[in-house]
This record gives C-alpha cells, structure tokens and sequence, in this order.
C-alpha cells in the first residue's frame, strides 16, 4: 500500500519517495518493521492469553530428566508470527505481484489450517487436535493450488540462461535469453549442469513430455510443501527451535530469491533470472523479522509456544518460496533438520509395526522426532521395549544446548546451500 503512495508521490518530486523503488530500502523496513510488531503485539497478546488460561496441556516435569516444568505457557503463538509477517508486507509490497500473492495465501491459508488445529486440542480438550486427514488436505490443497498457479499465470515466467563459450580466451560467458518464457527447469545442488527439467523426466511420453512435465511440477509443488510444513511441525518440540531454525533457513532463501530476481547475479551464478522475485525479498525479511521477534519469547524458558498455528505456517511458507525460485531440490540440503525430523519418525514406527507383527517390541531411537532422543534417560524408556540405538547418546542433553546445536547444524547447512550455486 505505500509503496504505490510514494511511487504516486515521486512524480511530484517529493524528497525521499524515490526509495521506494528500491528494494533493499523496502526489505530492511520490513525487518526492522516485524520485530517491533513482533515484540509489541507479543507482549500484549501473551498477557492476553494468560488472563484468559489459555494455554497448553503442562508438559510433567518427570519426563524432563532436568525436571523442567512448563505450566500455564500460552500456546498459539503463531498469531504473533503471521500478524508480524502480514502487515509489513501488506504495507511495503506490491500487491500486484503474482508471488507476493502466492505467499500470503499459503501464510493465511496454512496459518487457518494451524489454528484449528490448536483450537481444538485447547478448547475441545482434543489431545489429538485435527484429523490427520484434514491437515493432508489442506495442505495438499494449498500445493495444487501454488503449482497450478504457477503453471496457468503468465506472470510465473522466467528467463533462462544460456552458456555461450568465448573464441578469445575460452571462458564461457552465461547470459539468459531475452524472452521470457514458462519453465520447468529446476536448480540440482552439486551438479555440474545443474538443472534439471520436468518435461525430460516424462520424455517418454513423447509429444505430450510438456503436459506430463506441468503436472509431475504440481505433484511436487505438493510434495515439497507437505512435506516441509510437516517437518517444520515436527520440528517445534524444544523452546526456540523452529523459530531459530527457521530464521536461518529464512536467511539462505532470501539470498537464492536476490539472486534469482537480479540479471547480473543470476548470470554470474549461472541460474534462471525470475522477473518479479524480487517480492520475495521483502515477504522474507518480513518472516526473518518475525521469527527473531518471536524468539524473544519463545527463547528458553518460553513465554509462549508457537503451536501448530505457527510451524504448519512458517514449513508452509519456506516450501512455497523455493518452488517459486525454482529451488525445491535444494531444501534437501538447507531443511536437512526438517528431513531428518521426519526421517526418524517414520523410521520409528514403520520399524515398530514390522517388528510387532514378528511378535516383537523393537525400536530404532530412544524417542521420536529425533531432538527427543537427546534428552531421554535410560529410566525413560520403555522396559517392555528393545532399542537398536540404546547407547546412543551416551548422556541427556538440556534442551537450551539441544537447540543451539541445532541451530549450528542448520547455519552449516544453510551456508552449504549458498555454496552448491558454485560447487558443481
């Protein structure tokens, strides 16, 4: 909204409207801008909730072997996140940008999803919260729905780059095409010719490899951002750990999108140029800003949890931006904790269910999602059970390390994913 004030008011030459042209001007506003919401509005709706008992079930400080009791922490802190998120954006965007659009409906959309969640498993008394089923579905829907918009809008076009070797001195010069054109071509990390391209994948089927192509890059749209948003979910079981996590992650997609939407950088680094991606910069230090605000509160000892609300929202968001940018196989790589997370859940139960029909009570981790593993006690476990990875580790860990290390897991892996754009 202000931004087509002051793009109005600079044919009127007034001092300062110019900069709003500028987006490193509109993306640092939108940081600095989330964190002051973020720490006012956090403020006044953790008291909010607090006066009305609104909080989580307390976690029994017997399973904590410090014996951390968490009693009366609100939960839904993910209002806090999308609201930080949302009014920057909202003020310092252009609205008319198919991405920017994109981005807010999946926060809203995944953000709704969340909060129903959440509402249920406080107000119901619903331990559970909603139906595995339902959560599928929504975010099943909000994929199709990104990935056909994607495929249909002929604003989701790209330019891609050609590499042109030099008679002279033969260098290869990498410049993009002057037309832009739908692509489905994506970014491979530690590929030589890093790019693969959807269409190839279905060239079997000959005359209609393009058709084939859009709907197996709707499939993974879908893929990409259930799978994320489910590992984020997975992920927020410790004080300040999604949220931590989630800035880094925000931090290294805000790079790629930079890059992705600047010609000469693009060029330089041998990627697709994405006319308009530029909005992504400034959704995303709108959700750096907003993540950093939270971890205010949710730092440990938290004030308040995020819940469902937030971290369906925030793996919703991350996944939607890097399909934009065309870098959805590099969240292997930068949302390695997210993968990992996941990873050991299914590990766990698939092993237990196969085990159990043998008869037998065998897991893989002393607890699930795998961050739970580093704070259980042998007296913790089930003695009914026997555990593949008993001995491992060889001590329990406070949650506030757990989570540093973490976080040092996800900057290395972040930093590794800046890198692969030139390791090839």
């Amino acid at each position: 909204m202000l931004y087509y004030i002051f793009r109005f008011l600079e044919q009127y030459n007034i001092p300062g409207a110019h900069l709003w042209s500028y987006i490193s001007f509109r993306s640092l506003l939108a940081l600095i801008l989330s964190l002051i919401i973020s720490a006012w509005f956090g403020e006044y709706f953790i008291k909010w909730m607090k006066r009305r008992n609104i909080s989580e079930t307390a976690r029994d400080p017997s399973i904590d072997p410090f014996g951390v009791e968490k009693k009366g922490v609100p939960t839904m802190g993910g209002i806090i996140i999308i609201v930080s998120i949302l009014v920057p954006v909202l003020l310092l965007g252009r609205m008319r940008n198919t991405y920017l659009l994109l981005m807010i409906g999946t926060t809203i959309w995944l953000g709704f999803l969340g909060f129903m969640d959440d509402y249920i498993k406080i107000f119901k008394k619903n331990k559970e919260g909603l139906k595995g089923l339902y959560k599928i579905i929504g975010q099943v829907s909000i994929g199709f729905i990104v990935g056909l918009t994607l495929w249909l809008s002929p604003d989701a076009v790209v330019r891609e780059n050609v590499s042109e070797p030099q008679q002279q001195n033969k260098e290869i010069v990498v410049k993009h095409k002057p037309e832009a054109v739908k692509s489905l071509q994506t970014t491979i990390p530690f590929i030589k010719n890093h790019t693969l391209n959807y269409s190839n994948v279905m060239s079997f089927l000959g005359e209609y490899k393009v058709a084939a192509g859009w709907i197996l890059f709707v499939i993974m749209t879908i893929l990409v951002v259930t799978a994320v948003s489910n590992g984020a979910n997975l992920n927020d079981g410790m004080d300040g750990m999604c949220a931590g996590n989630s800035a880094i992650i925000g931090v290294a997609l805000l790079i790629l999108c930079y890059i992705s939407s600047h010609i000469v950088y693009a060029a330089y680094f041998d990627i697709m140029y994405i006319p308009g991606s530029q909005e992504l910069v400034v959704f995303l230090s709108a959700f750096i800003g907003a993540m950093i605000g939270f971890l205010w509160y949710n730092a440990f000892p938290a004030q308040i949890f995020m819940g469902d609300t937030g971290s369906l929202t925030i793996g919703g968001i991350i996944g939607v931006c890097a399909i934009i940018v065309h870098k959805e196989l590099m969240l292997i790589v930068l949302c390695g904790i997210f993968f990992v997370e996941s990873l050991s859940v299914i590990i766990q139960t698939q092993w237990f269910k196969i085990q159990k029909r043998k008869g037998k009570r065998v897991r893989v981790f002393r607890a699930t999602p795998i961050h739970d593993t580093f704070r259980k006690l042998d007296s913790q476990l089930d003695p009914t059970s026997t555990y593949i990875l008993k001995g491992w580790p060889h001590r329990p860990f406070h949650e506030s390390k757990i989570t540093i290390r973490f976080w040092i897991t996800t900057i290395i892996l972040a930093a590794l994913t800046i890198i692969t754009l030139k390791i090839r």
